[in-house]
């Protein structure tokens, strides 16, 4: 269990055209079992419905989950309209999953990195592909060294200061 301090509050969402849910309820297990708070917001969820839920629930982190494999689509629509927000501007927020179609298992031979670059030029901080080098487990990896360099919004010192969150960098995934 990690400590109140390093707990980050987070929501966690599927994409409009996504209607699995199974991937979303791993990550909030996930996420719980290694102490942080989740609101989950479940499969097909709008793209207002998220940036709404962020506006209101202020997280430290959004986590965006496809397995349809529209996710290179309909993410860089969610990041673009995220970004415009400016009170979101700032948060941090992930994609992974199947970011796209072709090559039917995933394991397309797409140039991974591009992809993940694609993403994150448009405002992902970091891009979880299935199918880039390692698979999934790789990913899961790069996950949770992502989650660890992450600092809680509310977080403070002692003394009552704020704590600034921790650079997220550019992202891991190729």
């Amino acid at each position: 269990m990690i400590s109140a301090e390093r707990r980050l509050r987070t929501v966690v969402s599927g994409l409009s055209c996504d209607a699995h849910l199974w991937n979303l309820v791993c990550l909030r297990l996930l996420l719980e079992d290694r102490g942080h708070q989740v609101t989950n917001l479940g499969n097909t969820t709008p793209d207002a419905e998220i940036l709404g839920a962020c506006c209101t629930e202020l997280p430290d982190l959004l986590v965006i989950s496809t397995v349809n494999g529209h996710g290179r689509l309909d993410g860089l629509r969610l990041i673009r309209a995220l970004r415009a927000v400016p009170a979101l501007s700032g948060l941090p927020v992930v994609i992974g999953g199947k970011l796209g179609i072709e090559g039917g298992n995933g394991r397309d031979g797409r140039d991974h990195t591009e992809l993940a670059a694609q993403l994150t030029a448009a405002g992902y901080d970091a891009v979880f592909d299935d199918a880039a080098e390692g698979g999934p487990e790789a990913g899961l990896a790069r996950f949770d060294a992502f989650l660890s360099s992450l600092v809680p919004r509310q977080a403070t010192f002692a003394g009552g200061r704020s704590r600034a969150r921790a650079a997220a960098g550019p992202g891991a995934a190729a």
